[in-house]
């Protein structure tokens, strides 16, 4: 109830949060959609009616009462997007995936196009002012400045984004406003039959839609930072950036029906509405607005990737906290994939008028996906069946055009990003089915049979002591199991003395915020052998070395537990004893008859596993006392083997 209340309040400060994390990409697309719908057109009342039309009811519709008004509802604890809605229904269907899957890759896909095309509409706004400057080498050194700063933390300059936005909202509402009370005629647009009359009439007017679609292309930020703002707070703040927005789009399409009959060639309609003597300013502002716009797409890519390593979507990547301010992650090896794909497309298409041709294809799967999630959620809240028809199937035909007319793009940069989104679903599905096929594999065995054993095992002097505290990572999610490779460990590969033996198991829970923890020890036997299963919610960092140690310190401070030092010398001293942790990690066998599907999952599972952080780096574990031993991943042994004794 607490986080509920807290994303429903409304307060200053979390509008101006709103305002510089979540409209930086649906902020600046005024920069570059009107552009993109013209293109090579003679420009007409047809178009510029059309068109305007199409914008306001795409905003109002998709942006408006899809996300604002009715996903925004769908919230997990607080937090929202793709994978936090697909975790408050991945119980109800396993399809469920498939969608999640899709959606997460696409955005993901997306991310790396947003910061070239909002930072190059932007600053080819100088080219008014110095014709022959070279655009490109500005690009990329603000983007590559961007990336950069990601490692430092982004919370001193956080603070300017939300005063910058404002900013640039009020700037696009002024400049809008200006053209529109020159051409009041341009408010007809509103009317919904110009925008019907641009897509079935003109000659290639559904076609249109590819670039109308890039007005909303932000949309899925304000869901993905539901946490970071509250739904209040979005909802209230995005009154004024819509009017803002609209202002603009219909200023533009004014100082339009001042240019009837002509081309619009290379020029901006943005840019076009200033004054002259405010265009350097213009640019600059433009320039600020674009560099946020990129820093919300990056940063929500990290939260994308933290998010989908919890729900065993993605290898387990070294995760970074640069401050302490709630939402400040930073993912290196994701960091430096984006910062690279950026380049290719700066480097590839040059100009913005060439990257819209490659933007809103991905993130209209994006959207699509999201429908069905969503759907699906309203579904299993006993939502009427009706209601939950006609919302899928509206907002499945309205997405469904936007597809369809941006699959025109695909051979003009399109393939780029379907190409991303493809290679991230493809790793994402490796991962995924690697974890169901270790999980199905991995034999457990009821510890019960074994405390005897082990408590044998821990009075045994003529075996050398290993470590008073043995710690092991488990994958045995009940409390009465463990694997039978912590066994075999313990008693057979080198057997390992210790005084108190140690088993953690972490489950990750759907509740993006649960940190509970469970402890089964065996009180008939002096309590040397103890397990605790932590349930860590899917945003938790998984600190188990700092987590474990509150563990310790409330059973010591409770008496349920001597964690002093068994050697008689330390003892006397009430020196605490050394602890030690045992980290398993897998590797395919060479003794295995795998089906080809499998076989690939797994070697290529294993494959990428090699560049990514080690387990025990990844569970927080300190490196000076943790060994890792590697196990064999026995995967359906070779049966029957056909060997024959000779004898001499």
């Amino acid at each position: 109830m607490e986080s509920k209340h807290k994303i429903d309040k409304v307060s200053a400060a979390g509008v101006l949060v709103a305002f510089g994390i979540i409209y930086g990409d649906i902020g600046t697309s005024p920069l570059y959609v009107m552009q993109a719908i013209i293109l090579n057109e003679i420009i007409t009342e047809e178009i510029i009616f059309g068109s305007i039309s199409c914008i306001f009811w795409t905003l109002t519709l998709q942006t408006t009462v899809k996300y604002v008004i009715l996903i925004l509802r769908a919230d997990n604890r607080g937090e929202g997007g793709i994978f936090a809605l697909y975790a408050l229904v991945r119980k109800h269907a396993k399809w469920l995936t498939v969608p999640a899957i899709i959606g997460g890759s696409t955005l993901l896909a997306d991310g790396i196009i947003t910061p070239p095309i909002s930072v190059s509409s932007a600053v080819e706004g100088l080219q008014l002012l110095y014709p022959n400057i070279q655009t490109i080498p500005i690009v990329i050194s603000i983007l590559t400045l961007i990336f950069i700063i990601q490692a430092f933390g982004t919370k001193v300059v956080g603070r300017a984004f939300g005063p910058l936005m404002i900013t640039w909202f009020v700037m696009l509402g002024t400049l809008g406003l200006f053209q529109i009370l020159e051409h009041p005629e341009i408010l007809k647009a509103v009317n919904p039959l110009y925008g019907y009359e641009l897509i079935t009439k003109h000659p290639g007017g559904f076609w249109m839609l590819g670039a109308v679609f890039l007005c909303t292309t932000g949309a899925e930020a304000l869901y993905s930072d539901l946490g970071h703002c509250g739904r209040e707070n979005i909802r209230v703040s995005w009154i004024f950036v819509k009017i803002c927005l609209l202002l603009n789009y219909f200023g533009q399409g004014a100082w339009l029906i001042s240019e009837l009959g002509n081309l619009l060639n290379a020029r901006k309609p943005f840019y076009e509405i200033m004054p002259e003597w405010w265009l350097l300013p213009g640019v600059v502002i433009a320039t600020l607005a674009a560099i946020i716009a990129s820093q919300a797409v990056i940063t929500g890519s990290f939260t994308l990737i933290s998010e989908a390593i919890r729900l065993n979507f993605w290898p387990k990547v070294r995760l970074n906290y640069p401050s302490d301010q709630k939402g400040q992650l930073y993912v290196p090896s994701i960091n430096w994939l984006l910062w690279l794909g950026c380049m290719g497309v700066v480097l590839y298409f040059r100009q913005s008028s060439n990257m819209e041709a490659a933007y809103g294809l991905a993130i209209t799967l994006t959207m699509i996906m999201t429908t069905i999630l969503f759907s699906y959620y309203l579904y299993i809240k006993r939502v009427n069946l009706w209601i939950v028809i006609v919302f899928m199937l509206l907002y499945l035909f309205i997405e469904g055009l936007f597809l369809g007319a941006n699959l025109l793009k695909f051979t003009h940069g399109g393939w780029f990003t379907i190409m991303v989104g493809a290679l991230v679903a493809g790793l994402m599905t490796v991962w995924l089915k690697a974890f169901y096929i270790k999980l199905r594999l991995t034999e457990y065995t009821k510890l019960e049979k074994y405390l005897p054993a082990l408590h044998e095992l821990s009075r045994d002097i003529s075996i050398p002591k290993y470590t008073t505290h043995l710690v092991f990572m488990t994958n045995a999610s009940r409390a009465s199991e463990i694997e039978t490779k912590v066994i075999y460990s313990i008693f057979q590969k080198r057997p390992k003395r210790a005084d108190v033996y140690w088993f953690i198991h972490v489950d990750t829970t759907d509740d993006p915020y649960t940190m509970e923890y469970k402890v089964l020890s065996d009180e008939d036997n002096n309590d040397n052998v103890i397990k605790i299963n932590f349930r860590l919610g899917f945003r938790v960092d998984q600190r188990i070395n700092m987590f474990f140690r509150k563990v310790v310190e409330d059973m010591v401070m409770n008496k349920e537990v001597d964690i002093t030092s068994r050697y008689e010398s330390l003892s006397r001293q009430n020196i605490t004893g050394d602890f030690r942790f045992v980290v398993l990690e897998r590797f395919l066998s060479f003794e295995n008859d795998l089906p080809i599907i499998e076989q690939l999952v797994m070697k290529t599972y294993f494959f990428v596993k090699d560049f990514t952080t080690p387990e025990d780096k990844w569970f927080g574990l300190d490196s000076s006392s943790v060994k890792t031993e590697k196990v064999p991943l026995i995967i359906r042994p070779v049966e029957n083997v056909k060997l024959r004794r000779v004898y001499t």
